[in-house]
């Protein structure tokens, strides 16, 4: 029999945007259930248009979980499949004070939403979070997730590598105060990237705390291929521009870093091959920083993954670079025809 919720904590809702997430929702909403926290929760899945078993999955998840009234699952549709606008329904369909984001492949951490709820009690901030732990299932896995935890692969963002609690630009997922969204008219549903970025930035200009902990900890799953992971990067590197462009003085060097290694390769490459192979340097001293930086992040990993590590910092930092230099203008236009998102009410 499961005890009653404590009421002296504040009641919580888990927002979950799922698309095709067969292999992880299960786990994902587990590690939900599973939270050492007293106080009443809910978990909202917001269901996009899967080809998989991700519906059936979620429709068992909500029978088995009904007469546990204090852990409560339900779920919304999502018709577009995009994720700002699933979360956006899940916000709305929530009910809660407290809403904590999660991914359909992303494992809380046992102590996670409580942790969460102490940290917006003790900084005043209206958001919080932590480390974006990456963590594989097979040598390709292994080494995506040592280079998107290594300083050569995403450079000093603590929320990949780690860093001293304190004020951030932006944090992974995130634990909000539903007021925050709610004043924010929530997410912005023409980013289909970087939603969390601009949303966490809005706050900011609002002069809302975003605060980032250690002690806070999601485990995220890689993509499984050198392609779906040259996807992603590519539409974080175009999104990330878009933000660029709407909100102005939003960029800085880590930004500008990848962007200037593909133009910088690119020169060398064609120099190299039309002028003089002095000019190939650049390339070869890329690749022999990416080589020499995997051999730290690989550190106990199997020799297959060690070896796969360069492959993934390359496409990273090329798809990154790559999307944002092609990033059309187009897709500034319509994110500015919104400027003010107004899709969430307050209660």
């Amino acid at each position: 029999m499961n005890a009653k919720p404590d009421v002296r904590l504040p009641a919580v809702s888990v927002i979950m945007p799922v698309l095709n997430e067969e292999r992880h929702l299960r786990g994902a909403v587990q590690a939900i259930l599973a939270q050492e926290y007293a106080g009443e929760m809910e978990v909202v899945i917001a269901l996009g248009p899967s080809t998989d078993r991700t519906d059936e999955i979620a429709a068992e998840l909500v029978s088995e979980t009904a007469s546990r009234a204090n852990k409560r699952v339900h779920t919304v549709p999502n018709p577009t499949g995009r994720t700002p606008a699933a979360l956006n329904a899940a916000i709305k369909a929530s009910r809660h004070p407290v809403v904590v984001r999660v991914d359909g492949h992303g494992m809380l951490s046992p102590n996670y939403i409580a942790t969460a709820v102490r940290l917006l009690e003790e900084t005043g901030a209206q958001n919080v979070g932590g480390i974006m732990h990456a963590e594989g299932e097979n040598d390709w896995e292994h080494a995506v997730a040592a280079a998107m935890t290594s300083k050569i692969g995403v450079g000093n963002a603590a929320f990949h590598t780690g860093g001293q609690a304190g004020p951030a630009e932006t944090v992974y997922l995130g634990v909000f105060r539903r007021e925050a969204l709610e004043r924010q008219g929530g997410y912005n549903e023409e980013f289909i990237r970087a939603q969390d970025w601009e949303l966490n930035f809005r706050i900011r200009e609002a002069g809302g705390l975003i605060w980032f902990s250690p002690e806070l900890r999601v485990s995220y799953r890689p993509r499984p291929s050198v392609r779906a992971l040259a996807k992603q990067y590519k539409d974080y590197g175009r999104w990330r521009h878009v933000v660029a462009r709407y909100h102005e003085g939003s960029i800085n060097l880590r930004y500008l870093a990848p962007p200037t290694a593909v133009c910088a390769i690119a020169a060398g490459i064609v120099a190299g091959a039309a002028l003089t192979p002095w000019a190939l340097v650049i390339p070869g001293g890329y690749l022999a920083a990416i080589v020499l930086g995997s051999v730290p992040a690989g550190k106990g990993l199997p020799l297959k993954a060690r070896l796969q590590i360069p492959v993934a910092l390359a496409t990273m930092h090329m798809s990154w670079g790559w999307g944002f230099l092609t990033s059309p203008k187009s897709l500034a236009r319509k994110v500015i025809a919104s400027r003010r998102p107004a899709v969430l009410e307050p209660h």
